[in-house]
């Protein structure tokens, strides 16, 4: 009785997260406080004058690949002045995104004690949205030129599906993202299940991590996204099956997996899907997981797939 009663608790603190209430006193309790460094504001305030102090005080973000003319060109380009106004204008101050990420701090800490809470450095960057978010161990880096609005302008060109998530409120979810991606093990196996559970593996660390989040913004999705994964969970399931999970035909991470505007059922209702179906198939799977096992989530992170699966009882 006492494990389903802390199974339901659980999962209500989840569900009331999503509503809106406040984090739970022994995670917002944990002291977290993040320095947070405009790197951005001050390159855009900058002159060629400045480069020699500037490199000095963030030598790591000047890369001996770029000569001194590169950065100086810099600060006088045009189009480089277009995205520190854009960057300003939406991002006047970090105060929200700074509490959210030391908000996502906490909760990392409470699962990983000795995790170390990193320096923020927010940057621009051209707009290179493959590497929005860089974690290292002691350091952060944002790229708040790819966070303007999923309609910004310099979007322009960008498929929608990857677009659509270049909002301020994706932040700490891609951190999250690099956070679980660091701690959660992938296996050798190369089946189709494997790779759909370890996505799913981080996800419901993600969701772990950022239980004030809707849960569609932690999977990247829209609400309307999320809805038809659940409403179709079963069919989608059962074409799985049909087909074989255990295949390690790499076509299917490109169906299924990798992003996508839609997933790749090669039939006629395929560009109602959402992208990347698996993934929430494989979090289904790794939350029925934890609801019928007592395993920490330090520990189901490092579990292999098999074991996972085996265990899972998981019925859509």
């Amino acid at each position: 009785m006492n494990k389903y009663l802390v199974l339901f608790l659980f999962s209500m603190l989840f569900y009331s997260c999503d509503k809106g209430v406040k984090i739970p006193s022994d995670i917002a309790n944990i002291p977290v406080n993040i320095e947070v460094v405009r790197f951005d504001e001050q390159f855009s305030k900058a002159t060629e004058q400045d480069l020699s102090s500037l490199k000095k005080k963030f030598p790591y973000l000047f890369s001996n690949r770029f000569p001194d003319e590169y950065w100086k060109a810099k600060f006088i380009d045009t189009i480089q002045q277009e995205i520190n106004t854009e960057v300003a204008k939406v991002f006047p101050d970090i105060n929200q995104e700074q509490e959210a990420l030391e908000n996502l701090f906490k909760h990392i800490k409470y699962y990983y004690p000795k995790a170390i809470v990193p320096k923020v450095v927010t940057i621009t960057n051209n707009v290179e949205y493959r590497n929005k978010v860089i974690l290292a161990d002691t350091l952060l880096i944002i790229g708040l030129d790819t966070y303007l609005g999923k309609d910004h302008h310099f979007y322009t060109g960008i498929p929608t599906f990857q677009s659509k998530n270049f909002r301020r409120e994706q932040i700490d979810v891609d951190v999250a993202h690099a956070f679980a991606k660091k701690v959660t093990s992938k296996t050798k196996n190369r089946a189709f299940l494997s790779e759909m559970i370890y996505e799913g593996k981080k996800l419901y660390a993600m969701h772990s991590f950022l239980t004030t989040k809707p849960e569609y913004e932690v999977l990247s999705y829209t609400e309307e996204e999320l809805t038809f994964a659940r409403e179709n969970e079963q069919y989608i399931w059962e074409y799985f099956v049909k087909g074989d999970v255990y295949t390690t035909d790499s076509k299917m991470l490109s169906r299924f997996l990798n992003p996508a505007p839609f997933s790749k059922f090669y039939l006629d209702f395929d560009n109602e899907t959402p992208g990347r179906i698996g993934r929430y198939i494989g979090y289904e799977i790794v939350k029925s997981y934890m609801e019928n096992n007592d395993v920490l989530l330090k520990t189901m992170l490092i579990q292999d797939a098999e074991t996972i699966f085996a265990s899972a009882k998981y019925k859509p």
